[in-house]
């Protein structure tokens, strides 16, 4: 073998390796990245009082699963039409 074909099994053989070097990717984002806004978003939505006095009788009553979730809505929907038939009594009040 020349000198210059081994040169040029060599550059070839180095080509080859370093090509591979740079086709790294990057490491892919972890679970804990996404999921933290959302945690954030849950944390800083405030709840009605509805929503907590409908929670403690579910407590109360001992409701855990599809119970509680039906309890709940059912308590909150009663709870916005109580308050919504006070609401208009309140303006009439002050008329008078």
């Amino acid at each position: 073998m020349t000198f210059t074909s081994r040169l040029a099994a060599v550059a070839l053989t180095s080509l080859l390796v370093t090509g591979t070097a740079f086709a790294q990717t990057t490491a892919p984002a972890t679970k804990t990245d996404t999921a933290a806004p959302v945690a954030d978003k849950k944390a800083t939505k405030e709840r009605s009082a509805e929503s907590l006095e409908c929670s403690r009788q579910a407590d109360a009553k001992g409701l855990k699963g599809k119970e509680r979730k039906k309890f709940r809505r059912e308590c909150k929907k009663e709870a916005k039409a109580g308050s919504a038939a006070a609401a208009p009594a309140t303006p009439a009040a002050d008329k008078k």
